[in-house]
């Protein structure tokens, strides 16, 4: 896989928005088309990211404190950890709990 929204795809995690015209507006959901083994898997690290990595634990906090469901707090922390995954092994570098990426601006 090349591509980050690939990989995301590939697990299941992309969300699906249930729409047609103006009559049909349901919420997004998780495609759940996909590796389930691997949604899972990341479902479950995302209870100990929440303990122990702070920026997974950021996002869920700011997640909660919005209003939203825990659940949904859970799954975004599964498209941190995927992405942290991705990264690593496109980089090749060690993981540094104080890294903060550069953007780059034209």
């Amino acid at each position: 896989m090349h591509d980050l929204r690939e990989l995301c795809s590939y697990a299941g995690l992309t969300p699906i928005i249930r729409q047609s015209g103006t009559s049909i507006n349901g919420r997004a959901r998780i495609s759940k088309i996909g590796n389930q083994k691997l949604r899972n898997l990341l479902f479950m690290c995302s209870f100990n990211a929440c303990k122990y990595n702070k920026a997974c634990k950021a996002i869920y906090d700011r997640i909660v404190a919005k209003g939203k469901s825990k659940k949904l707090a859970l799954i975004a922390v599964c498209n941190k950890l995927l992405k942290q995954a991705f990264a690593i092994a496109k980089s090749g570098f060690i993981y540094d709990d104080g890294y903060r990426s550069v953007l780059v601006r034209n």
